[in-house]
């Protein structure tokens, strides 16, 4: 969320920066200018017949003591207390009117984020490595997967229905080797501290992050008695929540922590998009990097972040790229975002695996997470940060693709042999 008086002092700034997303500034922020104005004046009157009230007060006092009729001043008194009280009532109207205009405003982007409409006008930064090369045409790993008994959808529509997945044997021995590894890179090369976190949040979790309310109908809801529960998207809800409505250290600052967990999407709005293999699931399971950063360094961090998803896919020898996503592209809370692309040969394009994004203050504000600067009383803000290190459902089917060899069977990276036990997948039934 942004903050009031920003908005306020700075509304042109703000409707360009919504029309660089490719919003309507008029949609977004509706009557903003009007029920400022009105809370402002609401409160600025309360204020001033508060001061009448008190001066009335003492007169009152002074006719008392000397014996003197106070009755009509006491009746005056009476109905200003009235107008003062309507009067507050009205201003926390237009707060609540305000706050919800507030919340219903996306993140501005960095002035170092390119402009454009849609992912067509992302900017590729940089490529590491190279794309194999097959002596043969190279499958997708939805074939694969199946071929060699590890990857099994069918029997997942019996259990669950579309859009998931089961693991057999050293397909989901590799699953669990990726997370292993990416966890240990993180915590014992990269200064993460390993958290594991609830599987479910209430409202309040989700809202800090920016999912509610705008997002909902992306959630699994779970009802919970009076109130609900939510499958958390991504252990970026529970981690950055961690600290909400507390007052960090600052030299503290920054937190690096990392979570792996399942995550679960409802995928509103993909509809027909993505529909054979893994690319698109309902619960995939995820590693996650969240940072706490002052501000002035948040930047700084987020270039440290997105390098430490990058040397996962280096690591496991994966070709990739990295792009600065565009403006139109964004998501709803992030100033700066940049993703990691890996080819996938099977399919012959590059598609996301990571995505590292600074949210400045947004989720901070919402969230109430602050820190004090040394020598100074006054809080402020921190500056959140997460991206993915990485998404073990397509890094599993990175692999699977890249590391396919002309009978049948799959390479594993040497830096998940020690994990997994062996040195390939071969086929087997089950």
């Amino acid at each position: 969320m942004l903050d009031l008086s920003f908005v306020r002092d700075n509304l042109p700034l703000v409707e360009e920066k919504l029309r660089q997303r490719g919003l309507h500034p008029a949609e977004i922020l509706k009557d903003f200018r009007q029920v400022d104005a009105q809370r402002r004046q609401a409160i600025t009157s309360a204020e001033t017949m508060k001061a009448h009230r008190n001066q009335k007060s003492e007169e009152i006092a002074k006719l008392k003591k000397s014996g003197q009729d106070a009755s009509i001043l006491m009746a005056e008194t009476k109905e200003l207390r009235q107008e003062i009280q309507d009067l507050e009532k009205a201003a926390e109207e237009y707060d609540t009117s305000l706050r919800q205009i507030l919340t219903g405003i996306p993140n501005l982007p960095h002035t170092s984020v390119p402009v454009g409409n849609s992912a067509e006008e992302n900017v590729e930064a940089r490529r590491w490595g190279a794309p194999p090369k097959f002596g043969f045409p190279p499958k997708p790993h939805w074939e694969l997967g199946e071929q060699l008994g590890v990857l099994d959808l069918e029997r997942a529509v019996k259990l669950t229905g579309a859009r998931f997945a089961v693991y057999w044997d050293l397909g989901a021995r590799l699953e669990r080797a990726l997370a292993n590894f990416m966890l240990d890179l993180h915590t014992r090369h990269h200064g993460y501290t390993e958290v594991l976190p609830p599987y479910l949040v209430n409202s309040d979790s989700m809202y800090g992050t920016g999912q509610l309310p705008k997002f909902a109908s992306d959630l699994f809801r779970v009802p919970h008695g009076e109130k609900d529960l939510w499958l958390i998207p991504t252990a970026e809800v529970p981690v950055t929540n961690l600290y909400r409505n507390e007052v960090l250290d600052a030299s503290r600052l920054p937190i690096s922590l990392t979570a792996y967990t399942p995550c679960f999407r409802s995928e509103a709005g993909s509809y027909g998009k993505d529909v054979r293999g893994i690319i698109r699931q309902h619960q995939f399971q995820k590693v996650e990097l969240v940072k706490f950063s002052r501000p002035e360094h948040s930047y700084e961090e987020l270039e440290k972040l997105t390098h430490d998803a990058e040397e996962v896919l280096q690591k496991l020898g994966l070709h990739y790229r990295m792009v600065k996503l565009c403006t139109g592209d964004m998501g709803w809370s992030s100033a700066k975002t940049y993703d990691l692309e890996v080819w996938l040969p099977g399919q012959q394009l590059f598609r996301e695996i990571s995505s590292c994004s600074n949210f400045e203050a947004f989720q901070a504000r919402r969230a109430n997470i602050r820190f004090r600067p040394e020598g100074k009383n006054k809080t402020e803000f921190v500056h959140t940060l997460n991206g993915s290190g990485l998404a073990i459902g397509r890094t599993w089917l990175a692999i699977v693709e890249n590391y396919q060899q002309a009978d049948g069977s799959v390479l594993i990276p040497e830096v998940l042999r020690p994990y997994m036990g062996t040195d390939r997948l071969t086929p087997k039934k089950f």
